[in-house]
């Protein structure tokens, strides 16, 4: 089915949406961050100024970076898949696909994760009518003839590869610092928010996501093609997104483990030469 005017409307407004909660996001403003013993007994530093007031220096870190990156590289993405999918372009369809799983990637975090600021209706604009237009997107592949549409010569071992070490290092990552709880008397480290969502969303979805769509994809079956594809998009915004929220947290002080700065960066430089590789071998 054709859900071409639907999209028409949909993805301008999410464009604007998103125009504004990251330049609100990113606007300079004054303020001096103090310190504050959570009620788990966890110590943090609140940021005191702009729109992430009541969020931690770290947690602001975060988002910034986030926001940056969505501002200079995932909205022309949005734009530009949206504009080749108007043209008929599969590769645009599938950049489509995966931007707008960022784009509610992001907005899930903000709406569960920011502390509650002016924006928070925007964000649950930007929560759902993401989510809805993702649906959509992903209703208009035709599963039957998906994979005739792939070269011979793509690289499915290489990216079912990067999918399973994403999924793995996530899972030992997050199911690591969810054990270092069960210390007794050891503050969970949740910052200000009430439990670990990111974790809860990539343990959740991300890590399955990654494994059955490299699962099926080394099985040549459709729906790892559009998994493998939709997941490479995504992990190209994400990924650069992740290193750049790691050094950002290095320059205002926050502690960050070494391996997760020379990791995250490292699946991402992957990710790009496999994102790369699958566009090179779609044939339209």
């Amino acid at each position: 089915m054709n859900y071409t005017s639907t999209l028409k409307w949909l993805i301008p407004l999410i464009f604007i949406l998103t125009l504004v909660a990251v330049l609100a996001g990113l606007w300079p403003d004054e303020g001096t961050p103090y310190p504050l013993t959570t009620f788990r007994g966890e110590k943090v530093t609140i940021n005191a100024r702009g729109l992430y007031y009541w969020d931690t220096v770290s947690s602001v870190a975060q988002m910034q970076a986030n926001d940056l990156v969505t501002l200079v590289l995932g909205l022309p993405l949005l734009v530009t898949s949206f504009w080749l999918t108007l043209r008929g372009s599969l590769r645009g369809r599938l950049l489509l696909a995966g931007t707008l799983g960022f784009v509610l990637y992001t907005y899930i975090t903000m709406v569960f994760g920011a502390q509650y600021n002016a924006l928070f209706l925007v964000y649950v604009a930007l929560f759902s009518l993401s989510l809805f237009a993702f649906v959509l997107v992903m209703m208009t592949f035709d599963l039957g003839s998906l994979p005739a549409h792939f070269s011979e010569k793509l690289p499915r071992g290489w990216i079912a590869g990067l999918l399973f070490f994403a999924a793995a290092f996530l899972s030992l990552a997050w199911l690591g610092r969810v054990a270092a709880t069960f210390v007794p008397g050891v503050a969970p480290a949740l910052e200000n928010t009430t439990s670990m969502f990111i974790q809860a969303m990539d343990l959740g979805i991300i890590v399955p996501v990654c494994l059955l769509g490299g699962i099926l994809l080394l099985r040549r079956k459709p729906w790892g093609y559009l998994l493998a594809s939709v997941g490479l998009t995504k992990f190209l915004t994400l990924g650069v997104a992740v290193s750049l929220m790691g050094l950002n947290m290095a320059r205002v002080g926050v502690p960050v483990s070494p391996v997760e700065l020379f990791i995250f960066p490292a699946m991402t430089l992957a990710g790009v030469v496999m994102f790369g590789l699958l566009l090179r071998n779609i044939r339209e």
